[in-house]
């Protein structure tokens, strides 16, 4: 039967329905050819994008962190290679059995490993950073796609607890966070670069397609610090802090023609190397951020000041009986009383009477602009990282007992690295320069302080105090004149003055007739039954002097035969402030 025979079967369609439909789909194609065309030929990076996605990836190339070096190159800060497990979490194909493993691996918490895998939209995650090589491997062995090894560097520390606190250390991404690796990190840090590279399902480098930014790697910095000398200060310094049972101790090796820092060294120390758990405590420099009250190792200053302003000369005699001095409703005393002294006694016996009276024989501003010139209240501007001022009172405030007690060393307070930079006056002729914790390329301009004839006066009693008669003669060393000045100082506690607390100074260079080396050395709160300056602090200047002038090659000045030591039975020479 044919559609024609009945017309009900007969389907009548308007015309303008097939055209509009013919039309519809003639847009559609063109649309899509247009799309096409535009994608592939005048815009195809989207694609390219896409593409590159699957496969290409952009990393970072980290820059070698700089050498630290002393300054005979012996290195005391090096970057070492280490791989760190990162994961591409998009590429991410893994197990519940594989996730077991690498937590295991990476001593991770499998959950936590879960949801940095799980997360898509990143690019790159660290699992683990710095492994050893036989973990990495292991790691690497379970050939999880996605999961892959990340080139780094780490800081290691070759001389140790020796230069913690001078040298600092980084932190894991190998950046600066204490002493010089902070102070210098613009310099050692360098810069890193990136490249592409193609990668497979594994997440393994197929091929290096291009350098997109070369890395800059940090340069090298050259200590002004000699190696042999640190660990020479540090062990004799943690030895004597052992001896005395001491709550710390710090020391300081300048050298006097450059004013370069040779030395410094603090105890107790820690471990760079190991900065899982560090106590801030021991992690502060403490001979350039911690402050003291300096005690009679100021005293030469006094004389120097009242010989300058020509109100004594060395053979001036001051009387210093009966022991004490009375000053308004203040009593100043000796530990060692004594009669009429010279100045070149006062400095010789440390006598805190005979300091004094020398100190009110000048005006205030005299005595403050010496102790100002010489760097104290204000930082020695050496570069490191936390450096103290220190401080100095105005003079327009000073009684006259806080002057008299200045005079030995009370009422203000120094730094160790500020008070054996102070002494360079001494060792010179008169002259103070800047100290440097870098090498120096050319010599520092130095500035005059006292008279070169002044300088010689002062030298000529310090050196008294290293002789039969002084406070230092455990300061002496084999083959050298030695010259300087002993220190012990009540702690402040409270608002006052503990009477059992003490600080053991003493300050000293050799040789003395041509001075080469300024040792300066803190004892902190030694408790093992003495705490003078000349028993605590001296012995410990003889050993690094001695040991580091021979290490230099500085010849003899004095006979090998020269050290007098006094009796085992002989009264000590006392002194306190």
């Amino acid at each position: 039967m044919s559609p024609a025979a009945h017309p009900q079967l007969m389907l009548r369609l308007p015309v303008w329905r097939s055209r509009l439909l013919l039309a519809l789909l003639l847009a559609w194609f063109v649309a899509l050819a247009t799309r096409a065309l535009y994608l592939q030929g005048l815009h195809n990076d989207f694609l390219q994008q896409k593409g590159e996605s699957r496969y290409s990836r952009v990393i970072e190339i980290s820059a070698t962190r700089g050498r630290i070096v002393d300054r005979n190159n012996e290195p005391l800060a090096i970057s070492t290679p280490v791989e760190s497990v990162a994961a591409s979490p998009a590429d991410v194909e893994i197990t519940p059995e594989q996730l077991a493993r690498l937590a295991r691996l990476l001593e991770a918490d499998a959950q936590e490993l879960e949801r940095k895998l799980a997360d898509s939209k990143r690019e790159f995650a660290y699992l683990k950073r710095q492994l050893p090589p036989e973990e990495a491997a292991r790691v690497v062995a379970l050939g999880i796609p996605g999961v892959f090894l990340q080139r780094e560097y780490r800081r290691y520390y070759p001389a140790g607890e020796v230069t913690a606190h001078l040298i600092g250390f980084t932190d894991v991404d190998d950046k600066g966070q204490e002493a010089l690796e902070l102070a210098f990190e613009h310099r050692l840090a360098g810069k890193p670069g990136s490249r592409r590279v193609i990668r497979d399902r594994l997440g393994q480098i197929v091929e290096d397609i291009e350098s997109i930014r070369t890395p800059q790697n940090g340069s090298t910095l050259m200590l002004s610090i000699d190696a042999r000398l640190q660990y020479l200060a540090y062990r004799e310094l943690k030895a004597a802090v052992a001896a005395h049972r001491a709550r710390a101790g710090g020391i300081v090796v300048l050298d006097v023609a450059s004013g370069e820092v040779l030395a410094m060294a603090n105890v107790p120390s820690f471990n760079p190397n190991n900065r899982g758990k560090l106590d801030p405590r021991r992690t502060r420099n403490r001979a350039v951020t911690d402050l003291f009250e300096p005690g009679s190792t100021l005293k030469p200053f006094t004389a120097a000041a009242a010989l300058e302003a020509g109100t004594v000369i060395p053979e001036s005699v001051i009387q210093t009986a009966p022991g004490q001095f009375a000053i308004g409703d203040r009593v100043i005393h000796d530990a060692h009383p004594q009669s009429a002294l010279t100045v070149a006694q006062v400095i010789q016996k440390s006598s805190n009477i005979g300091a004094a009276k020398m100190a009110l024989g000048l005006k205030a501003e005299t005595l403050w602009n010496l102790f100002h010139r010489v760097g104290f209240g204000v930082p020695p501007r050496s570069g490191f990282p936390g450096e103290v001022s220190g401080k100095l009172r105005a003079h327009a405030s000073w009684r006259p007992i806080e002057q008299a007690t200045l005079s030995y060393g009370h009422g203000i307070s120094v730094s160790l690295l500020q008070l054996a930079r102070a002494y360079l006056i001494f060792a010179t002729d008169g002259e103070i320069k800047p100290v440097t914790l870098v090498k120096r390329e050319a010599p520092a301009e130095s500035v005059p302080v006292i008279s070169p004839a002044t300088a010689r006066q002062v030298r000529k009693m310090l050196e008294m105090a290293a002789q039969p008669g002084g406070t230092a003669l455990r300061a002496q060393i084999t083959g050298y004149r030695v010259a300087g000045k002993t220190g012990t100082a009540h702690k402040l506690e409270g608002g006052g003055y503990a009477p059992d607390k003490y600080v053991a100074a003493f300050v000293g260079f050799a040789p003395a007739s041509r001075p080469r080396l300024i040792v300066a050395v803190m004892i902190d709160e030694p408790s093992a039954g003495q705490h003078y300056g000349g028993t605590v602090a001296a012995p410990v200047f003889a050993q690094v002097a001695a040991g580091a002038l021979r290490l230099l090659a500085v010849p003899y000045d004095a006979p090998v035969d020269n050290v007098v030591l006094p009796p085992p039975d002989a009264p000590e020479i006392k002194e306190e402030v």
